[in-house]
């Protein structure tokens, strides 16, 4: 049951995250220990996606109306940072990949997803959804969390019903991605950029849309990663985890298409900037409609 909820996505809303890797001396000392261990009982990355899935359906089935995660437990992702100089040690011996940790935390962005909610809802439907009785028992949670951790940079990005534009510009085609596959079904598609890389090609994107389209939404939305992702280890890792969403549009050249763009703009060019445009679109507006099918 819990591998055909893996790989099922149990009919849920397509899904995809922009996650940070962080060194382990990146978290506050306090933490590292816990962070450790709860990377260290990781059995596959399969089990992590499936059993926070698990959580969260258990939630919406949980008795007493609280949809909120209580932060009890809280699964940690983690990969390897490619081995400096070749992947040897000074003696010639192969060199202990470092591993790298992305907690989910859970609590902070379950408030945040619950404010930006609220945000266009309100009234007796805002009261349906999300009781604020609740919202406040969750508010004390996450005052717990931020008075025992401090300052806390939130690690991962969501996004329901197709990938942010502004995401692709971290990423090129060279850089290592996995493609998960089971049954003739791509589960998903993972893509790894050292954060020093994903920063330079941001910086880029942004410098060149200042000038060449001021006005353009994704401007901001760049602005905004830019500084979300300066706040992190200079050894870190990004990874963009496209979920269920990869069966529908993998072989994906969104990074192409906007880096392309993006030069186009910045030469004058908006024919050719017109063309990346159409050919984006063309694959990601279909995937954003399903969020009003019925």
């Amino acid at each position: 049951m819990t591998g055909n909820l893996y790989r099922g996505q149990a009919g849920l809303p397509f899904s995809s995250t922009l996650r940070v890797y962080e060194p382990l001396d990146a978290f506050p000392e306090e933490q590292r220990k816990a962070i450790a261990a709860a990377g260290a009982q990781t059995a596959s990355r399969a089990a992590v996606e499936n059993a926070e899935l698990l959580a969260s359906l258990g939630r919406i089935t949980r008795s007493g109306g609280d949809p909120f995660p209580t932060g009890r437990t809280d699964l940690v992702r983690v990969t390897t940072a490619p081995a400096a100089g070749g992947g040897t040690s000074d003696d010639g011996a192969d060199a202990e990949p470092e591993l790298l940790y992305c907690p989910s935390q859970l609590v902070l962005r379950a408030g945040l997803a619950a404010n930006a909610l609220m945000e266009g809802i309100h009234g007796p439907l805002a009261e349906l959804l999300i009781p604020e009785e609740q919202r406040d028992k969750h508010q004390e949670r996450i005052d717990q969390v931020k008075a025992r951790d401090g300052s806390i940079r939130v690690h991962t990005r969501a996004s329901t019903w197709g990938i942010p534009f502004s995401w692709f510009s971290l990423f090129m085609d060279s850089d290592h991605k996995d493609v998960v596959e089971a049954s003739g079904r791509i589960l998903t598609v993972r893509v790894w950029a050292p954060i020093t890389e994903a920063l330079e090609r941001a910086r880029y994107a942004v410098a060149n849309l200042a000038l060449a389209a001021p006005d353009l939404d994704m401007l901001d939305d760049l602005a905004q990663l830019t500084e979300w992702l300066e706040l992190f280890h200079v050894d870190s890792m990004v990874e963009l985890d496209y979920g269920a969403v990869a069966d529908k549009v993998y072989p994906d050249d969104s990074p192409m298409d906007i880096r392309l763009g993006i030069e186009c703009l910045a030469e004058g060019d908006m024919t050719g900037a017109a063309a990346a445009y159409r050919r984006l679109a063309s694959r990601w507006i279909p995937i954003r409609q399903l969020a009003r099918a019925s």
